[in-house]
């Protein structure tokens, strides 16, 4: 602990490093945090820059192991051979043990006054074992670096957010899972599109009394090069309005609805597939011929494929007394291939909620989601459909530690175009995820 401490210094030398502080509204720490640093906290609040006195960090981590238990089983009779050999092809056999750890390294900075940067790296995650940066941004709510009171009348309501991080499209990725930091989702999986990607972007945000909006800009691509080719891409543009208002000491509503345009064709489908750290139901419907760890991490996740698209989702959230609801609808259209039709993909989501205790540290609730769809609108292309609910509790131990229990049960429709062979015809899995996880 001590040699700990002592690289810290080293690493941090002439600055002024802040540590946690039990009083989470007022602390340099929560200002400086990610947007996901507490319960139904959304976008960053728009709140009075603190003072500047110098330059300020805050180190900050998670650390999230599960427990799985979970069976699968396909009504798919055939799933052809394995690989090299005339034996029938199978699923992996599933057990109750631990998955692997994961964990995250945050960086958080105050740079000038209204000014912070963050910064996030994957020290291990269910792709990459090895530590890798997700990404970061800084955000502006003062222009005083510039000159003092400079556009403070306008800064008041505005805000500057520009990055290589994730991407302000809907509200169900302030809830989800992002590889350790789990503290923020009920349940122990994410939703089955799982709309989040990490891309350079710029946005900027308006907050006036109750309500908020954003416009957005992205290159649209996961991985950056300058270099022309089947890489190159064409910008994204997506956009945010919303209402949120704490009516009363019982009773907060909030509405948002996101719209996302992506015009790339080679990297224009990384909304769905952007999550480089990996699902939390491993190796579910995996067979002998499929690759395992970290060559296939998105289990139980489902991406449409499609490109040049637009999407849009629509979140309700209201909260009344211990009394918890949040929903998704989502609608994305766009092409498979340069000469298919445009195909659609409709997602629903509703979580129901009771927190209880003292100071809500217990809770128990249900989750339901359902995604719909043709890859294409030519006549005979036949529907996908997913189903999936999830049933589970938690126990804040402290504000810091979580520990979840969730039954999940997730289906596939019994059709061909999961492919003839593939374990998703008909397939099913089911069975008890226990999680704990630590944020800080």
């Amino acid at each position: 602990m001590l040699m700990r401490a002592s690289m810290l210094a080293v690493m941090f030398s002439g600055v002024n490093l802040m540590f946690a502080q039990e009083d989470a509204t007022t602390s340099m720490r929560d200002y400086l945090a990610p947007e996901k640093a507490s319960r139904n906290v959304f976008e960053d609040p728009k709140v009075a820059s603190p003072e500047y006195d110098g330059v300020k960090v805050v180190v900050g981590g998670d650390f999230a192991l599960q427990f799985q238990g979970l069976d699968h089983w396909t009504e798919n009779k055939n799933l052809g051979v394995v690989t090299g050999t005339t034996t029938p092809n199978y699923l992996y056999d599933m057990g109750n043990d631990f998955n692997l750890p994961t964990a995250n390294l945050d960086i958080n900075a105050y740079l000038a006054k209204g000014v912070k940067m963050h910064l996030r790296t994957y020290l291990s995650a269910r792709h990459h074992n090895e530590a890798w940066v997700k990404g970061g941004y800084i955000q502006i709510d003062d222009l005083d670096f510039i000159k003092p009171g400079f556009m403070g009348e306008i800064m008041k309501y505005a805000r500057v957010k520009v990055g290589m991080d994730e991407i302000n499209y809907g509200d169900s990725h302030f809830r989800r899972t992002d590889n350790a930091e789990a503290i923020n989702n009920p349940f122990v999986g994410n939703y089955i599109m799982d709309s989040f990607t990490t891309e350079p972007f710029g946005e900027v945000y308006g907050f006036y009394k109750n309500f908020i909006g954003m416009v957005g800009v992205s290159n649209g691509k996961l991985n950056q090069t300058p270099i022309r080719g089947t890489s190159w891409n064409s910008p994204s543009v997506y956009a945010k309005i919303g209402w949120d208002k704490q009516i009363n000491p019982d009773l907060r509503v909030r509405l948002t609805g996101s719209f996302i345009q992506t015009n790339g064709w080679n990297t224009g489908s990384y909304l769905y597939s952007g999550d480089r750290a990996g699902s939390r139901y491993y190796y579910v419907l995996l067979t002998a011929n499929d690759a395992t760890g970290t060559n296939n991490p998105s289990t139980g996740n489902f991406n449409p494929g499609l490109r040049k698209m637009q999407a849009f989702q629509i979140n309700p959230f209201i909260k009344y007394q211990g009394l918890e609801f949040f929903g998704i609808y989502e609608y994305v259209t766009g092409q498979k291939t340069l000469t298919g039709t445009k195909g659609n993909f409709t997602q629903l989501g509703a979580e129901l909620l009771y927190r209880f205790g003292g100071k809500e540290q217990f809770y128990v609730g249900g989750r339901y989601n359902n995604v719909s769809g043709k890859d294409n609108d030519d006549a005979g292309t036949l529907d996908r459909k997913i189903d999936r609910y999830q049933l589970g509790g938690g126990w804040f131990m402290t504000k810091n530690v979580l520990a979840k229990v969730e039954y999940v049960n997730q289906q596939y429709n019994d059709s061909k175009v999961w492919g003839a062979t593939s374990p998703l015809q008909g397939g099913k899995f089911n069975g008890l995820m226990l999680e704990a996880t630590i944020g800080f």
